[in-house]
Formats: structure tokens, sequence, C-alpha cells
């Protein structure tokens, strides 16, 4: 199996910036393997705010992370800046893949990268539905 190799930031549609904490940091004196995913939720669930896509409190329709993967290139320490980037990597019937890359301060390649996949299902039921029209369309320039 060949291992993953860093993206460059211009391989992703849209671009989030989000600021290191100490707390972020790990007793090796870089940032813990498990916040690069609190750094793919803030990328993916920010995009889905701003674009109007979803309303996470009362939508009848929600999107349940089913599977993630991530790779790690580089370390990130506090205070560095990072920028998370977002494509879609597949669009399907109900379930959506982000392809997120994150990005120290100003570099072009990525720190990490990887994914997750939401089956978007209702609230109420817990089922599969179809991806909403609004969704769809806030997602769609991202392919």
């Amino acid at each position: 199996m060949s291992r993953p190799q860093p993206l460059p930031l211009s391989n992703f549609r849209h671009v989030t910036e989000i600021t290191t904490r100490w707390m972020d940091n790990d007793v090796y004196g870089h940032v813990n393997n498990a916040v690069y995913y609190s750094f793919f939720d803030t990328t993916v669930s920010g995009y889905l705010l701003k674009s109007g896509a979803v309303d996470f409190a009362s939508s009848t329709v929600i999107g349940l992370a089913v599977e993630s993967k991530c790779s790690y290139f580089a370390p990130i320490s506090f205070p560095d800046r990072v920028r998370g980037a977002l494509k879609i990597g597949h669009l399907g019937n109900s379930s959506v893949r982000y392809d997120v890359g994150i990005f120290r301060n100003d570099e072009q390649a990525a720190s990490a990268q990887g994914y997750f996949i939401h089956v978007y299902v209702d609230r109420a039921t817990n089922k599969p539905v179809p991806l909403p029209e609004k969704l769809k369309a806030a997602l769609t320039p991202l392919l």
C-alpha cells in the first residue's frame, strides 16, 4: 500500500482560518493527532453554516459521520496558524465525502489531510434520506 502524498492548497476549493491553542499541543510539543479531526470538523461545519446549507439546531436532516481517515505529513505547534481546506471527494444520494487538508501558516503543502463521510439521515428516525437540494447546491461548487 502506497503512502498518500501531501496535496497542494490549490487542489482545494474553500479555505478556513483556524487558530491553534496552547492546549492543542501534546507532551511532544506539537498539535496532538486527535486535534486534527477537530480541525476537519471546524472546516466542514464552518462551511456548511456560512453557506446556509444546514441549520444544525432545527434541520430535520442531519449528517452522521460514518468513516474518517487522516494522514500526517508535518507537525503543527501552537502558536501556528492553521488553514483548513475543503473539497468534496464524492457527492452521493444520501452521503458526502468531505476531503480536508490542514495547512500550517503559509505553507502550500498539506501538513495533514484526510476525509470524513457523512450519511445524511432523518433526525427523528436516523434513516438515510436524499441530500436536501439546498445542501447539494452548496456542495456542488466544491466538487
